[in-house]
């Protein structure tokens, strides 16, 4: 470990910090102090309707409280911010419209009650609730044609075949099946950039050399 170290907390200003969120913060913090590095506080308020500054005030005077120091964050400029998601949506649309002139994403129609029975018909079949990829294949004119009608889309990720592997500094090599992902949305219909997208190309953006979360994010990491 050297002085590159970089690590993040990153709450939802959606209510009150939990004792989960203060054991996260505290790992990250000493993790950057033990090694000369940094850590970096994020807002990630991606959900407009539930979250609020107060909420943010609150998660600052907790972990203040709390004697939990940050070196970047919302009221402490650095070289990466801005360090609230909903003033990053420039960076989010950019890697998007990226990611689809890549091919690596695409636009999906799919209406909510299609999905919805899709997701029943999967689980009564014992099957783990994926997307079915319909709208993978649509040509650039069948595109251009629901958007005239005024449909508008969601931006799904394309999930490669085979195996997604990582190493886990605590439970060591990780293997997950990208065919039990199935294609996940990234944008939502609205343009706003979802959790699992807005995260990663944050921590990319933001240099982050570690992630130090619950572990019930373990199955979000693939």
């Amino acid at each position: 470990m050297d002085a590159n170290v970089r690590v993040r907390f990153a709450p939802a200003p959606t209510g009150l910090l939990h004792i989960g969120n203060a054991r996260t913060a505290l790992f990250n913090a000493l993790f950057a102090q033990r090694n000369h590095g940094k850590f970096v506080l994020r807002i990630e308020d991606t959900d407009l309707e539930r979250s609020n500054d107060l909420s943010v005030d609150r998660i600052f005077e907790d972990l203040q409280w709390l004697r939990i120091s940050w070196d970047e964050g919302p009221d402490r400029d650095g070289p990466v911010g801005p360090y609230r998601q909903s003033q990053r949506t420039a960076l989010y649309r950019e890697f998007a419209d990226r990611l689809c002139q890549e091919g690596k994403s695409y636009k999906c129609f799919c209406s909510e009650e299609r999905l919805e029975t899709l997701r029943k018909e999967q689980l009564s079949k014992g099957m783990m609730p994926r997307y079915d990829g319909r709208c993978r294949s649509l040509s650039k004119e069948e595109v251009a044609q629901r958007e005239a009608s005024g449909l508008r889309p969601v931006l799904r990720f394309q999930v490669g075949k085979g195996l997604i592997s990582f190493q886990d500094l605590i439970h060591g090599d990780m293997n997950f099946d990208s065919a039990g992902i199935g294609d996940f949305v990234i944008v939502r219909s609205d343009g706003t950039a979802a959790y699992n997208f807005a995260c990663v190309v944050d921590d990319h953006s933001m240099n982050i050399t570690h992630v130090i979360r619950g572990e019930d994010h373990l199955s979000n990491t693939p």
